[in-house]
């Protein structure tokens, strides 16, 4: 029996404040400078939609390619950006492997993540969504037995329009009903008992367990206890500094292990959780760079202490590289802005050089999908801008910003 009893308690503070003011200061220079939205002498082209400049909004888009890839790098297998890219925009150059799958549903749950409010991801419909399990039933349960409940909440001091509140009522109905559906979808097909195939009928195994088959999930792992032990080990780092906080945090998921096919997802709630106690505004936090140059017999160390001390390491030099990187696409932009000068307004070389910022790499087909231009006008926009080619091969090329 595996103990899942985890000590919260008795920090080494001597061991562990070097290396947490560091690891600070370079999360809080990194934040600062992506959220960064204006500089001396800035033109209005060098802003995104969101108002920050384009460099940021690039550097954002991809570090979730970036950490899918590097996710499942640290659990042993290898995904090419380049594939995951392609995969992304449904332009596959070959059939797409499991590993490739499970990076795209990676890259889609650190989207989902980075979109929604800070508080979203660690609330229970959030978890419940992460998961993909029936604990958001409950809620969708109950919005379906109360379509007509109108719930106004405490803290909107302002008084709403009936359309208003109606409107959102639909909505909420509308995001059970996607719910409900989605959770369906993932139950094991119990209606097959009913029916005939080849071999007869095909009853649920008497020993199926909640999240499925007993020979895919191993019936006594118990996700549940497992995750109610995280969340307490959550509850006690509230009075810690944010960034020692989700050090400890980290450490329990990597001890406790509360889910058995979604161990990626520890380090996007660790992330979460520095948004939603302020300490990252701008961005969510990029942990897996920087566990990639830890060796695993400190990651995975006995010593408490040298494992919290290798997380503080890494977050020091993840945030040091993607402040590097950042600055790297800045001076490519403004190289690439050059080529501007005495463009027509409808030229597509704006929206060339925003495509290069927020992809770690292109190629002619997913230049023509995005920019609305044939392959020969993506070649074309590729020799003006002079970007270099980054596969060597002689087909299914593809370019990016080095």
């Amino acid at each position: 029996m595996i103990s899942m009893v985890y000590d919260s308690h008795n920090l080494s503070l001597d061991d562990l404040l070097q290396p947490l003011v560091a690891a600070e200061d370079a999360l809080a220079r990194l934040d600062d400078r992506l959220g960064r939205k204006s500089d001396f002498g800035e033109v209005d082209r060098r802003r995104s939609g969101e108002g920050l400049l384009r460099e940021n909004d690039g550097w954002i888009a991809r570090a979730h390619f970036m950490e899918a890839c590097n996710a499942l790098w640290l659990a042993g297998e290898l995904v090419h950006v380049e594939d995951l890219v392609l995969h992304d925009a449904r332009m596959d150059i070959r059939a797409p492997t499991h590993e490739l799958t499970r990076a795209h549903t990676i890259l889609r749950t650190r989207r989902q993540i980075a979109g929604s409010q800070p508080a979203w991801a660690l609330s229970p419909k959030g978890m419940a969504s992460l998961r993909g399990r029936g604990g958001a039933d409950s809620f969708i349960t109950a919005a379906e037995r109360s379509p007509e409940t109108k719930v106004i909440p405490l803290y909107d001091s302002e008084s709403r329009s009936q359309a208003e509140t109606e409107f959102e009522d639909e909505l909420a109905r509308l995001d059970a009903l996607l719910d409900r559906s989605a959770w369906l979808l993932k139950q094991p097909a119990s209606a097959a008992s009913d029916r005939k195939g080849r071999g007869g009928e095909q009853p649920v195994p008497a020993d199926a367990t909640p999240d499925g088959d007993p020979l895919v999930y191993d019936p006594d792992w118990d996700e549940e206890a497992r995750m109610e032990r995280w969340f307490a080990v959550h509850e006690r780092t509230r009075d810690l500094p944010p960034l020692l906080a989700a050090a400890v945090v980290w450490d329990a998921w990597e001890d406790i292990e509360p889910l058995q096919h979604q161990h990626w997802l520890g380090p996007m709630l660790v992330a979460a959780m520095l948004r939603e106690r302020g300490k990252t505004k701008s961005h969510l936090a990029a942990f897996n760079a920087g566990l990639r140059t830890i060796p695993r017999d400190r990651r995975r160390a006995r010593d408490r202490t040298t494992r919290l001390v290798a997380f503080l390491e890494a977050v020091q030099v993840s945030s040091a590289t993607n402040l590097k990187e950042v600055e790297r696409l800045s001076l490519a932009r403004m190289q690439m802005e050059r080529k501007l000068k005495d463009r027509r307004s409808t030229s597509s070389l704006p929206g060339m050089i925003d495509l290069l910022l927020a992809r770690p790499m292109v190629s002619t087909a997913l230049i023509s999908k995005e920019l609305k231009v044939t392959q020969r006008g993506a070649l074309n926009l590729i020799a003006e801008l002079g970007i270099r080619e980054m596969t060597g091969r002689g087909r299914y090329r593809a370019w990016g910003i080095v």
